[in-house]
């Protein structure tokens, strides 16, 4: 690859970084693919906004569970092969869903079964995941930028995906979107094997007195600590709105399968637009104010996607919502690799899931049983509301420790 890539690309001058990421942008174009079609036949086939909360739960409580557990893993063993037989489960459970869903024998306690099994693959696919990328670029310093740009192909995809997948479901059903998921993997397989990277672990330790030691040196660390909560704070209170699109497509805006696609391809778009910010920036100097404020514009613009009735007003509403939300995760995501020991990258990262992916769950669980009780646009003003106060209260607490 040139040496005269763009300042934004320059973790790609990296070979395998490079392998990796091509890799990566088309398995996790049919991940999104699947997760839609997924949440659009559950809701399909049991109308209940209670069934779609329990499928964002099902899916990702594991991460929450077990997170720690894979964390240890991830700092034990080669991550290449771990991440190598991770995405060959993956892709089994992608052709299981297909074939049940083409036969008809599809059913919603299978659904969540399935999307149980998901989520224990990817407590151990995530955590070696990101801890991985930091032997794949070459220099240390290209490191922000290769989070950044792993960011950017995951909001990338997610503006792509969820639009195919949407005009796929409405052409030719869900089977054809989990099937061209299980395809996927084969360029992620390939991808991997690829690698000349081969990132040993350290197994001295026995796995309890590893995952006692990586907690501990976790939340001990107060910088750590203050953005590991405000990520789970943005997870649980802003992160179900996902699980509540096809609510909105169908029932409020009056759409199909295709109005969702379109609803969560525009947060993909403002998530873009994050992604590609962080990759254009030099170093992590300010970027845990603009965290905090990211995390603060987050709750206005869940609230007051709440309470706006206009259809064509959602979309840049969902954008400054994509936006925001990414430069939350990928934010502290980046200041967290900048700050934490490579000895305990794997568990801090594995906490990081935890807070990111594996509060989301316990989040979809409470906003889908509120909303089924109260309705879904006051649970989500009230969302947006504590997670805006949770925003500001974290920017006091930034400046407190710059100062």
């Amino acid at each position: 690859m040139p040496a005269a890539l763009p300042h934004p690309l320059r973790a790609l001058r990296a070979r395998d970084f490079r392998i990796y990421f091509a890799g990566q942008l088309v398995s996790v174009a049919g991940t999104w693919m699947q997760q839609i079609a997924m949440a659009w036949l559950v809701y399909r086939l049991t109308d209940s906004v209670l069934m779609l909360g329990l499928l964002g739960f099902a899916s990702q409580v594991p991460i929450l569970l077990f997170g720690p557990f894979g964390g240890v893993w991830a700092d034990r063993i080669d991550r290449r092969r771990l991440m190598m037989a991770t995405q060959t489960l993956a892709m089994a459970q992608a052709l299981a869903l297909a074939l049940l869903t083409w036969q008809g024998w599809i059913t919603p306690p299978l659904l969540l079964a399935l999307a149980f099994l998901l989520g224990c693959i990817n407590a151990v696919d995530v955590p070696a995941r990101q801890s991985l990328v930091v032997y794949l670029v070459g220099e240390r310093t290209n490191l922000a930028n290769a989070i950044a740009l792993n960011s950017f192909m995951m909001n990338a995809t997610r503006f792509v995906g969820p639009a195919l997948a949407g005009f796929i479901v409405a052409w030719v059903g869900e089977a054809v979107c989990f099937l061209l998921n299980a395809l996927s993997y084969l360029a992620v397989l390939l991808a991997l094997a690829a690698l000349r990277a081969r990132p040993a672990g350290d197994a001295s330790k026995r796995p309890l007195h590893a995952l006692r030691d990586g907690l501990a040196y976790t939340f001990g660390h107060r910088d750590i600590r203050l953005f590991l909560i405000l990520v789970a704070t943005v997870s649980f209170m802003i992160a179900p709105y996902v699980t509540m699109m096809p609510l909105y497509a169908r029932t409020i805006f009056g759409g199909d399968a295709r109005t969702l696609g379109l609803l969560v391809s525009s947060a993909g778009a403002g998530s873009l637009v994050a992604a590609m910010f962080l990759a254009a920036r030099t170093s992590i100097a300010g970027l845990a104010r603009r965290v905090s404020l990211a995390a603060a514009t987050a709750g206005a613009a869940l609230a007051l996607f709440a309470v706006n009735e206009m259809h064509a007003l959602a979309y840049p509403i969902l954008m400054v919502l994509g936006f925001s939300v990414v430069l939350v995760a990928a934010g502290s995501n980046t200041l967290l690799q900048s700050w934490v020991r490579d000895d305990m990258r794997g568990r801090v990262m594995a906490t990081f899931s935890m807070a990111f992916l594996g509060v989301a769950p316990l989040g979809s669980l409470a906003v889908g049983s509120l909303a089924h009780l109260a309705g879904i646009r006051p649970t989500l003003f009230a969302c947006g509301l504590v997670t805006l106060l949770a925003g500001l209260a974290h920017q006091r607490a930034v400046a407190r420790q710059t100062r």
